[in-house]
């Protein structure tokens, strides 16, 4: 039995990989753009379930590592004209440095649950003033990427090009997330996560060394949202530091995985699929009716659903319903 789940879950990916793939075929850039805005949503929320939903530490700032990954890779090329994905290494450096340092103060004198949430809000925060105010980087003021020249042919080395191309990215990186993800989750140090989350206590009694490995699980989770920001940064071709460093970014971010099942791998993507989907209609909804904030009410009232009715997010429930279980991932 326990073949035959693996196997319908690996024809059920490969499947959905295939139509993914083949996407840019029958989508215009409007259907890809939201399709980018999907897989970057799961790929964010995977980036924050290592830390969260793997080892319990709960982040409510992780639009720092967002930001810092955004600004690093854009800044560079800017100046400099760095490749982003030099930029790219740039901004995972930092945002594990920045990681390990939130992570050493807050493990180090036993800062734990909401107070730990309360520390990453701080930083995220502070580095939002820090940015508002450094001429360098745009301060408030913004950065802009210079955008490709019109009809030019696309160059993934600059992340310069057509919305298929960045679709592609995007789909590589949520894609190279998941199973990075599965595999951390099937090696040790997945289970000394795990064991952390449920007991802490009792995984320090049981010899496993809680401090080193939830750093490892910060830098991880930090480095891999950086690379996100990167992303995003040459997506838009701007930034703001009001913008990407908010706590409505940080919410939004994490509001997919805890929606589709926090610790769980599927739960991500099935979460952002959710949001998105919502996100757009109640925008749409929102500009035909006049009422400013219309998507944010509701984010709040499916969070509450979902917290009430399925506390562990649909995708348990749902891989229940259809006889998914296996090794309850």
């Amino acid at each position: 039995m326990s073949a035959l789940l693996q196997d319908r879950r690996a024809v059920l990916l490969l499947g959905l990989l295939a139509i993914l793939a083949l996407a840019p075929l029958a989508a215009g850039d409007y259907v890809l753009s939201i399709l980018i805005t999907v897989l970057l949503q799961a790929y964010l929320g995977m980036s924050w379930n290592v830390m969260m939903g793997f080892a319990g530490q709960f982040s409510l700032g992780h639009a720092l590592y967002v930001g810092l990954g955004a600004y690093a890779g854009g800044a560079l090329f800017v100046h400099y004209g760095t490749p982003p994905w030099i930029g790219a290494l740039a901004g995972m450096a930092v945002s594990a440095a920045v990681g390990a340092v939130v992570g050493t103060l807050g493990f180090r004198f036993k800062v734990m649950g909401v107070y730990f949430a309360l520390l990453t809000i701080a930083f995220a925060e502070f580095t939002r003033v820090l940015f508002d105010h450094w001429g360098w980087v745009g301060a408030s003021s913004g950065l802009f990427l210079p955008p490709a020249p019109n009809n030019s042919p696309d160059n993934l080395w600059l992340l310069r090009g057509s919305t298929t191309m960045f679709y592609y990215v995007a789909l590589a990186m949520a894609a190279g997330a998941f199973w990075f993800s599965r595999a951390l989750l099937m090696r040790r140090i997945g289970f000394y996560w795990q064991a952390i989350r449920e007991d802490q206590d009792a995984a320090d009694a049981l010899g496993i060394d809680v401090f080193k490995n939830k750093m490892i699980a910060v830098l991880i989770s930090a480095s891999m949202t950086s690379l996100g920001g990167v992303f995003l940064a040459f997506f838009n071709n701007n930034l703001y530091p009001e913008s990407i460093f908010s706590m409505h970014r940080s919410i939004e971010l994490m509001l997919g995985t805890i929606i589709g099942g926090i610790g769980t791998l599927f739960g991500p993507i099935l979460g952002a699929v959710v949001l998105t989907a919502l996100g757009e209609g109640l925008t749409i909804l929102g500009a035909h009716i006049g009422i400013d904030g219309v998507k944010q009410i509701a984010y709040g009232i499916c969070l509450m659903l979902i917290l009430v009715l399925k506390p562990g997010g649909l995708w348990p429930w749902l891989r229940k319903a259809f006889r998914l279980e296996g090794d309850g991932r």
